[in-house]
């Protein structure tokens, strides 16, 4: 028995992408990027759609119900806070969302300033109940830790007075060297792996 094929959802004008796009940042709050590509697949073809959502994010941001800047500040704060992401790991998904590269800097700079980098990853590893490398396989569960505190967005050198303080065998923090390879690097490999929310969101474990 063949199955029948969905009916291909009617475009609608610029009324009814102002009525979807309420209604979606009323469930979650959305960058211009995020919200443009989900008006997509419900607009006109062509020129008509496009400047149907252009009116609609222009008119979206007088109402102040759209911001990329108010975006980045409350997804930047959950992160730091709540989640204990490190500097690096917001300014990767933020930039995956769509952020502007300068309002990023800026959100981060601010949000960070302050914060003692050694003492966050502390309180990444104890929020995901890390525990500390021992036994035989004591290096191998070293490299485990420090790659998954490099997802989290820590730098090397944070990682390793993590790892040094924790009085580790000298032969399990073989390799792992202070002012070695930087999450920064990890993270533009990444960046230019994909450009999309995909990576953000198989990450959302760690």
């Amino acid at each position: 028995m063949a199955f029948a094929r969905p009916k291909k959802r009617e475009p609608v004008g610029e009324a009814g992408l102002f009525e979807y796009a309420v209604g979606t940042l009323a469930r979650r709050m959305r960058t211009v990027r995020d919200l443009r590509r989900l008006m997509k697949t419900r607009a006109e073809e062509g020129e008509a759609g496009e400047r149907a959502m252009d009116a609609v994010i222009v008119r979206l941001k007088e109402l102040n119900y759209l911001s990329d800047t108010r975006f980045a500040e409350d997804y930047t704060r959950v992160r730091k806070e709540h989640e204990k992401f490190g500097k690096r790991r917001v300014q990767q998904d933020l930039m995956m969302k769509g952020v502007e590269k300068e309002l990023v800097a800026s959100t981060l700079e601010s949000a960070y300033e302050d914060v003692d980098e050694v003492g966050l990853a502390r309180q990444y590893i104890a929020r995901k109940r890390m525990e500390k490398p021992g036994g035989e396989s004591a290096q191998k569960e070293t490299v485990r830790t420090m790659n998954r505190l490099m997802r989290a967005g820590f730098s090397s050198n944070a990682i390793f007075k993590v790892l040094k303080a924790w009085e580790l065998p000298e032969e399990a923090l073989a390799g792992v060297e202070e002012g070695g390879v930087d999450s920064d690097s990890y993270a533009e490999l990444e960046e230019r792996a994909g450009d999309s929310d995909s990576y953000a969101k198989q990450n959302e474990e760690e």
